[in-house]
């Protein structure tokens, strides 16, 4: 089954149809009126009255005649490009797009050229990514941290389990959880620290967040270069102390927002069968 959406839009107040904006889009392709006219099917009167009245209820004039015909104002230019953008959400995607946490989408990016799945992948926090995946933009949404599968009630597939480590340049080892009593650590917001920061309040540890960072990558960099600073990371992306392995074990899990591809559901049976080699090479435990 073929669709072919077509999108009014609602500007200032005023709704707007969609015949409108083809119509703008086939007078800055012909740059004649009447050759738009004639391409869309109706006369060279009633593409007037849609213009006209379309100007009428904007104020400003959307087309203008040149010297090599017919064109759009700056103002018609400036509309038909914020039209076209937003058509193209609506297109259907030539390539799947898997967005997510840093950790789910490095793995699936392993997995996708295992598999020769061509994708478009983007790596941004669980939150950014639940978003886009809201707005229809994501095929495959993947999660560093299940508690926003548990807590959007979503259909999530384990793909694989993970813990944090605990990562410093500091020459003293942290020998017991005892010994983060007053130290400084650095957080990825909206990433499965929250569980390192759960379990040492819970504990009673006293610690302080002095500094917050966007990526595990980030995070590293800093405090590699800071002895003072500490940070907890997935063991699968970095070596480090295992002191709250037990604490912080967690989820790995995506979520197929496409249901109707065929290919990416084969992709996600693979990711749940012959993948788990392939997820256990990569530092991760399998389900």
């Amino acid at each position: 089954m073929k669709f072919n959406p077509k999108l009014n839009m609602i500007i200032d107040g005023s709704e707007f149809s969609y015949k409108i904006f083809d119509t703008l889009k086939c007078v800055s392709k012909t740059w004649s009126q009447r050759e738009a006219a004639k391409r869309l099917g109706i006369s060279h009167s009633v593409l007037n009255r849609r213009i006209k009245k379309s100007e009428e209820k904007f104020g400003f004039r959307l087309i203008e005649t040149t010297g090599a015909g017919s064109g759009l104002t700056e103002n018609g230019l400036k509309i038909l490009k914020r039209y076209e953008k937003y058509m193209k959400r609506l297109e259907d995607r030539k390539k799947p797009v898997i967005c997510g946490g840093h950790i789910s989408t490095g793995l699936m990016e392993v997995l996708a050229k295992e598999y020769s799945l061509d994708a478009t992948i983007y790596r941004t926090d669980d939150q950014s990514a639940l978003e886009l995946a809201r707005k229809d933009m994501v095929d495959i949404l993947t999660l560093d941290d299940p508690v926003r599968a548990f807590m959007y009630d979503l259909d999530f597939t384990p793909v694989a389990y993970d813990y944090l480590v605990l990562v410093s340049s500091n020459n003293y080892p942290i020998k017991s959880v005892e010994d983060l009593n007053g130290k400084n650590f650095l957080e990825i917001p909206d990433s499965s620290q929250r569980l390192a920061w759960n379990t040492m309040d819970n504990i009673k540890i006293n610690y302080e967040i002095v500094k917050l960072v966007n990526s595990p990558y980030s995070a590293l960099k800093a405090v590699q270069k800071n002895s003072d600073l500490y940070t907890f990371l997935n063991q699968s992306f970095v070596e480090g102390s295992s002191i709250l392995k037990n604490d912080t074990q967690h989820l790995i899990s995506l979520v197929l927002c496409n249901n109707e591809n065929s290919v990416l559901k084969e992709f996600v049976d693979f990711i749940t069968s012959d993948g788990q080699k392939i997820i256990e090479e990569q530092g991760f435990i399998g389900i």
